[in-house]
């Protein structure tokens, strides 16, 4: 049976949105290819038409995930300090917290990332780095921006450590009021 020009892109597409998903939910190593393969209904074996290894695979997850973050939190470079307000908002939210498929990458990916081999660090530091410098012109400061991606990727990671979900709560507005107060300093209120 042939496939259409477009079948082996289409199928890579749903390798890669499929195992994000599944990476973000219970964490890439916990997967194997055959489990990867069977949640978009094909074989273990067609995975090597794909990706030579699954670290490659994983490299492809990070820079796709790390693209979409960064299309989400700096837009097309018309972000402003309001838009950023608002982004910091959505981010530092209980749906992110409960939802960990559905957002940032960093938060559920990060420990991976950094015990993968050094072009996953690379790609991912590409992408990260990208997203500070976006942030850094809109709050005329890199520590600030360097303060700001930490702060809201570690809130996230507490908070859904946590059970409870008013704790959960009371971690993300902490985190929210210290960001907004550090950016009402720089002037960016």
């Amino acid at each position: 049976m042939r496939y259409s020009a477009n079948h082996k892109m289409e199928t890579r597409e749903k390798l890669l949105a499929s195992s994000a998903v599944s990476a973000k939910k219970s964490g890439f190593s916990t997967v194997g290819v055959d489990g990867l393969m069977k949640a978009i209904g094909l074989s273990g074996g067609a995975f090597y038409s794909h990706f030579s290894s699954k670290d490659e695979l994983f490299k492809a997850i990070v820079e796709r995930e790390l693209a979409q973050s960064l299309d989400r939190l700096s837009g097309d470079g018309a972000m402003d300090s309001m838009k950023l307000e608002r982004c910091l908002k959505q981010y530092l939210s209980m749906s992110h917290v409960e939802q960990p498929e559905a957002g940032c990458a960093l938060p559920v990916l990060g420990a991976e990332i950094a015990r993968s081999d050094v072009q996953v660090r690379e790609a991912a530091q590409t992408w990260i780095c990208r997203l500070h410098e976006s942030w850094a012109r809109i709050l005329g400061s890199d520590s600030l921006a360097w303060a700001i991606l930490s702060q809201c990727v570690g809130a996230l990671v507490v908070a859904r450590m946590l059970v409870t979900p008013q704790i959960q709560r009371d971690v993300l507005k902490s985190s929210h009021v210290e960001i907004s107060r550090r950016m009402a300093e720089q002037g960016l209120d």
